[in-house]
Formats: C-alpha cells, sequence, structure tokens
C-alpha cells in the first residue's frame, strides 16, 4: 500500500570565497535552483550574482537536467555567489566521477574528461583565495596609518 518513492541521489561539493562557505547539493531534475530555502532570482538580486551561480551548469550544459540545493553562510552577496559556484563545480565534478589522472580510452570517458576541463579552464574549480587584509595595531587600517608628525 505505501508508495515507495526513488531515492534522489544527491552529489554535494563545497565552495568558499572570502569569508563564505556553501553547501551545495545537485541532482537529477528539472532545472531548479534553491538557496537558502528561497529561489535564485529572489535570494541574488543582480545579474552578475545569478550568472555566477548558475555558471558550471551552463558550462556543462546541464542547466535544464540538474536541480542545484544551496546552503550558505557567511560573507556577502558576491563572496556568497562565488561560493555557490565553486561548490556546483566540484559536486558536478563528483557526480560524474572525475579525477584527476582519467584515462580517455570510450566515448563516455572523452565526453567526461570533456566536461572537467571546461570546468578547469572556465575557473570554476579553482579557489579564489583574495581574503581581507587584517588591521594592524598602531594603524587606521591593513595598511593607512595616521599622520606622521615630526615636530
Amino acid at each position: 500500500m505505501a508508495d515507495t518513492k526513488p531515492k534522489k541521489t544527491y552529489h554535494r561539493g563545497t565552495g568558499r570565497r572570502k569569508t563564505s562557505v556553501a553547501r551545495v547539493r545537485l541532482c537529477e531534475g528539472s532545472g531548479q535552483v534553491v538557496i537558502n530555502g528561497r529561489g535564485l532570482e529572489e535570494y541574488f538580486t543582480e545579474e552578475k550574482d545569478r550568472k555566477a551561480v548558475i555558471g558550471p551548469l551552463e558550462v556543462t550544459e546541464m542547466r535544464g537536467r540538474l536541480d542545484l540545493i544551496a546552503k550558505v553562510q557567511g560573507g556577502g552577496i558576491t563572496g556568497q555567489a562565488g561560493a555557490i559556484c565553486q561548490g556546483a563545480a566540484r559536486a558536478l565534478k563528483k557526480m560524474f566521477g572525475l579525477t584527476s589522472g582519467q584515462q580517455e580510452g570510450a566515448d563516455g570517458a572523452d565526453q567526461v574528461s570533456g566536461m572537467a576541463k571546461k570546468l578547469r579552464d572556465s575557473l570554476f574549480l579553482t579557489r579564489d583565495d583574495r581574503m581581507k587584509e587584517r588591521k594592524k595595531y598602531g594603524r587606521k587600517g591593513a595598511r593607512k596609518s595616521f599622520q606622521f608628525s615630526k615636530r
């Protein structure tokens, strides 16, 4: 009597940018994007942030075939978009079983390695390590100092 739905298989990826951390899950679906329980257009108001989030899916031509669910915290809006971007790329890489030293044999393997190359060349798998420099003691900020008076 109990309806047993086939369980969805989720593929996870973690992305980081500045002080933002995103946990991204990908599964087969209709192309829906949910971030912290809200839709993509509702969460990100700027077009560049939306494009950053769906960038890895667009490059691999999986936009309409995969659902993306992300939980992101910390940082600002653009940092969060960058973190989701990296997390989605890592989840895609894990989903298709890509490894760094994969052998190319059959057509399927060529297609999969081509997908990994697209992600790598588009810099979606690369962590942007630029962080805000900390404030130093005896100074106004990270580098700015108070005016020096000789006398």
